[in-house]
């Protein structure tokens, strides 16, 4: 596992802030970035010879919209992960009305998926953190801390118009899931977070290969010291040339003493 950099985005855009998801196009340039008070923007890294993220251009942070036309309602717009298919397809996860909503179009309106019993037992702050969709086009989220799954996350999975619960992932120490993401490789990708009180933030990224309902035990990729970044919870996993490339993003909490925080490593592949 390689560092490569960090960069600090600043904006003048009072909606900017918050970011608890990102998604970035294959080109390694172009990317998507969530939210978690209901927003979203799009834009575009500038990178040195060596790949190093030294600049980004963004448009200005608009607000989901619901089933109709008009914005998320406060109470529901708890929006933590996303997930964009090959078609161009959006899927938003919620953690306070458990939900996951479908966009044809981010700035459109939405379309809610079947919301099953287990989601709507979640814990209002603590449920569905992480999103991810494999190269079939299924869906996988999971909760950040549900009470009732002292060893284990559920996984959820949306195929072929209805969720299960295929596998869970072991709880390792007292790191918690916020986000997910396929590689190109086909493994599912998860970027988990620890905090430490006055120490700050520690992050865990942990790779699983699948096979059907089964999940393999998992390899710890990355753990970063208490403090040694800021609130990391989104992650985007793509191919850089010869190597696999993690994306990450923090979630300032709209703080003046937390910053949106984007940190990359490589993976030899």
């Amino acid at each position: 596992m390689g560092y490569l950099g960090s960069y600090i985005w600043r904006s003048e855009d009072p909606r900017m802030g918050g970011m608890s998801a990102i998604e970035v196009a294959p080109n390694g340039r172009d990317f998507t970035a969530l939210s978690d008070r209901g927003g979203w923007t799009r834009g575009s890294f500038k990178r040195d010879a060596q790949g190093r993220i030294t600049g980004l251009s963004a448009e200005k942070v608009r607000r989901l919209k619901g089933l109709e036309n008009a914005p998320l309602k406060a109470n529901r717009s708890d929006s933590e992960g996303l997930a964009i298919a090959a078609d161009g397809t959006a899927f938003v996860s919620f953690e306070g009305a458990a939900r996951v909503l479908r966009y044809d179009d981010l700035g459109g309106s939405a379309t809610n998926l079947p919301t099953p019993a287990a989601f709507r037992a979640l814990p209002r702050n603590s449920a569905l953190e992480a999103l991810a969709i494999d190269r079939n086009g299924a869906l996988y989220t999971l909760p950040e801390d549900p009470p009732d799954a002292p060893r284990a996350i559920p996984v959820y999975r949306f195929k072929a118009g209805q969720w299960t619960q295929p596998f869970a992932i072991p709880r390792e120490g007292t790191f918690l899931p916020v986000a997910a993401d396929f590689g190109p490789d086909g493994k599912l990708y998860l970027l988990e977070r620890q905090f430490r009180g006055i120490l700050g933030f520690a992050s865990r990224v942990r790779r699983f290969a699948l096979r059907g309902n089964d999940i393999g035990p998992g390899e710890t990729l990355l753990q970063t010291r208490p403090g040694e970044h800021d609130n990391l919870e989104g992650m985007a996993v793509w191919r850089d040339q010869g190597s696999i490339r993690l994306t990450l993003i923090a979630d300032d909490n709209f703080n003046f003493f937390q910053t949106t925080e984007i940190v990359e490593f490589r993976i030899p592949d």
